[in-house]
C-alpha cells in the first residue's frame, strides 16, 4: 500500500494505492462517510472495502476528501466531493489503462457521491454501496440507474433506516438490463461492529459473481478466488482501521 498524492480541483489529495501485479488487472475507487461526522479514508468500513478488492487481484485506490487529512480545500456538502471523486477515478485510469473493468464503491455520503459519479461515467462497470443515506440524501437522479450493483445495509443502523434503502433497491430493480442485489446484514449496526467479515464476504462473493458473469470462461478461477475470500475474511477486525460516525 503507497501513499500518494495528486493534484484536485481544490488542491492537493491524499490517498492510499494498491498496484495490481496482474497485467490489465480491473480497479475500484473506494470513497469514505461524511467528513463532518469523522470519515475519513481510514474508516473501518472504508479499508474492509480496499482489502476485500485488493485481495481479489484489483488495483485499488482510496482518497481523502477535499478538507480532510492532508487534502486541501474545504467540505461543499456534494459537488466539491464529487470532483474530488472525478479526478481520483481519472488518476486511476491513468496509473491502470489497460484495465478490464472499473468499480466504484462507497459508504453512506461515500455511497452518495458513487452513485453520482456512476452516472456521470459511463466507463464505470459495477458499484458497492454501503449503507447509502437514503432517508436524508436524494437519489432520484438515478433515472436510470446505468449499471448493475450491490446495495448493503445493516438491519439495525441507528442512523440510515433499512426501510428506506430497501426500497430503494427495489426501485433500482425495475429498470430493465439493470441488477440491483440487495443484502441486509439483519443484526449489523451503522458502523457494521463486530460485523465486518460479514461485510467483507458479501462483497468479495458479490464481485466474484459479477466479474464472472461478464467473464464466462473465468468462472473456474472465480472459484479459486472464493476459497481465497473465505480464507482471508477472518483477519479482519473491529480494530482494522480508524473508525468514522457516518
Amino acid at each position: 500500500m503507497a501513499e500518494v498524492l495528486f493534484n484536485g480541483h481544490a488542491g492537493r489529495i491524499e490517498g492510499r494505492y494498491h498496484q495490481s501485479s496482474r497485467p490489465g488487472a480491473p480497479v475500484a475507487l473506494i470513497l469514505h462517510p461524511h467528513p463532518q461526522y469523522g470519515g475519513t479514508m481510514s474508516n473501518k468500513v472504508v479499508y474492509t472495502l480496499y482489502s476485500c478488492f485488493k485481495d481479489l487481484g484489483f488495483s485499488v485506490l482510496r482518497f481523502n476528501f477535499r478538507g480532510v487529512g492532508r487534502s486541501q480545500g474545504e467540505f461543499e456538502d456534494g459537488p466539491g466531493e464529487l470532483s474530488d471523486a472525478t479526478v481520483a477515478l481519472d488518476w486511476l485510469q491513468t496509473m491502470n489503462p489497460e484495465a478490464r473493468q472499473c468499480w466504484v464503491a462507497g459508504y453512506t455520503f461515500g455511497a452518495w457521491i458513487a452513485l453520482q459519479l456512476l452516472m456521470r461515467r459511463p466507463d464505470i462497470n459495477n458499484f458497492i454501496a454501503i449503507s447509502p443515506p437514503a432517508n436524508e440524501k436524494d437519489f432520484s437522479f438515478l433515472a436510470p440507474c446505468p449499471t448493475s450493483g450491490l446495495i448493503v445495509q445493516g438491519g439495525q443502523d441507528e442512523i440510515v433506516v433499512p426501510q428506506t434503502v430497501s426500497t430503494l433497491a427495489k426501485r433500482l430493480n425495475t429498470q430493465r438490463n439493470v441488477n440491483v442485489d440487495f443484502a441486509l446484514v439483519e443484526d449489523g449496526d451503522h458502523m457494521y461492529n463486530g460485523r465486518l467479515v460479514d461485510l467483507y464476504k458479501i462483497v468479495g462473493n458479490y464481485v466474484i459473481e459479477a466479474v464472472n458473469r461478464k467473464k464466462p470462461t473465468k468462472k473456474r478461477r472465480g472459484r479459486r478466488r472464493k476459497d481465497e475470500i473465505e480464507g482471508a475474511a477472518p483477519q479482519l477486525t473491529d480494530e482494522s482501521a480508524e473508525t468514522g460516525k457516518k
